[in-house]
């Protein structure tokens, strides 16, 4: 477990830099550079992924149940996670609909994908993951939102077919990884 908690201490915190401390991450870059900033980034980033999921495999072996999810939620989780991937393929698609509706569509996929695992998993190695990513995405929603405001962004009007386009591949991918990738990269079969 405490790799998993040194692995999103590192991985959240680095990622959290904009809600907690924006005004020092703009004087860093501009002493530093934007390169350095975005290579020791990537690489407290990549240090806690790792860490991630070392620690949650470790986590795993010895699971401490904190309550028995009814089967019902499993239901529920696959179209949440449905959303999730719809929104986190919105964050790239040019002129998708969602992105302008929601404004930062990949934030909103973590949270509604961490929102989905809490319902279907109650021991304490997944309260943990996902607990954190989900107070995290919380914060960083919020936080962007009031960034939008205060700068007075807008977000142009999104396009019949990148919406489209977005929502397909979404579900596509979403298909993909309950079938098959989810049981070959985490271990777990949850569909098919």
């Amino acid at each position: 477990m405490a790799y998993l908690i040194l692995g999103l201490v590192l991985f959240l915190s680095v990622h959290s830099v904009r809600i907690f401390a924006e005004d020092w991450r703009g004087r860093t870059i501009a002493r530093i550079g934007a390169l350095p900033w975005k290579g020791a980034y990537s690489v407290v980033s990549l240090l806690g992924f790792v860490l991630i999921v070392w620690g949650f495999a470790q986590a795993r072996t010895w699971p401490m149940q904190l309550w028995s999810p009814p089967y019902g939620m499993h239901h529920v989780a696959w179209l949440l996670t449905l959303l999730a991937f719809v929104l986190l393929v919105a964050a790239y698609v040019p002129g998708n609909g969602i992105k302008a509706w929601v404004h930062h569509p990949m934030v909103l996929a973590v949270k509604v994908w961490a929102l989905a695992h809490l319902l279907v998993n109650g021991n304490l190695a997944h309260v943990v993951l996902f607990g954190s990513f989900l107070v995290w995405a919380v914060l960083d929603f919020s936080a962007a939102r009031r960034r939008d405001r205060a700068q007075a962004v807008s977000y142009p009007a999104g396009r019949v077919l990148p919406t489209v386009v977005t929502v397909v591949v979404g579900a596509l991918a979403w298909a993909a990884f309950g079938m098959w990738l989810h049981g070959m990269l985490i271990g777990i079969r949850v569909m098919g």
